[in-house]
């Protein structure tokens, strides 16, 4: 009887698995089931909904024996979604504009500082502990939102695999443990607190930003979109000039 209800079950799981929608509604469910926990522990930000969602999928898709490739295949319209959304961070963005625009000098060099040690700091570590040269250009753009930190990795020479993975643990990291580093280092600044998660963290830092102000929300957009173009910029140039 036993053997039997296995040999339903995994008839009923290649039936489902063979629909695009099953990892579509696998992924809402995983992140609404951490959106749940994120709200019953008071929205601690320990309790990130992203990084539930990554353990429970990654663990359905183990299980199951379930390659990558077929599960982006019925989830894809999920990552579809994300340029609609980065686009729409410019709302927030447009009703803050006039605050942007009195602290422009201060969003200039706090993007210059963050961008630059973001990287060389990562890198450093990465070449302190012995890591190869692939290594080491691969975890350099780790704090950009992944499509630019790939296309960075790939043309310095390194891992975009890699990296992608590196970007989603800087972001879910970064959105965990960013608000306390900024409570305990005294900043209160809004402002202030949403350019640095979006520095630091990308988009998923940003998401963390919005959902506690929107202030800070706007400011984490920015700041993901100029550490970006920054990164892009200035990582390739300090890389070659230290290659010489």
């Amino acid at each position: 009887m036993p053997g039997d209800l296995q040999t339903e079950l995994q008839g009923v799981w290649v039936y489902l698995s063979a629909s695009p929608l099953l990892h579509l509604t696998l992924t809402l469910a995983a992140y609404q089931a951490g959106m749940w926990l994120y709200r019953r522990a008071g929205m601690n930000p320990l309790v990130n909904p992203v990084l539930f969602a990554v353990v429970v999928l990654v663990g359905i898709l183990m299980a199951t024996g379930t390659s990558y490739e077929t599960y982006f295949e019925g989830a894809q319209f999920v990552h579809f979604l994300l340029g609609p959304a980065t686009v729409a961070l410019a709302i927030p963005l447009y009703r803050q504009f006039h605050r942007v625009r009195e602290s422009a000098l201060a969003i200039a060099v706090s993007l210059l500082v963050g961008s630059t040690f973001a990287a060389i700091s990562a890198m450093g570590i990465a070449w302190a502990l012995g890591a190869g040269e692939e290594t080491i250009l691969s975890i350099g753009p780790k704090s950009v939102t992944a499509a630019v930190a790939m296309g960075i990795s790939e043309r310095l020479g390194g891992l975009p695999s890699l990296t992608a993975v590196l970007v989603i643990a800087t972001g879910i990291l970064g959105a965990a443990l960013g608000p306390l580093a900024l409570n305990l280092a005294g900043v209160k600044d809004w402002a202030s607190r949403g350019f640095a998660m979006g520095t630091g963290a990308h988009g998923i830092g940003t998401a963390r930003a919005l959902q506690v102000n929107e202030i800070a929300g706007a400011f984490a957009g920015l700041a993901m979109g100029l550490n970006a173009l920054a990164t892009a910029i200035l990582l390739p140039l300090a890389w070659a000039f230290f290659q010489r």
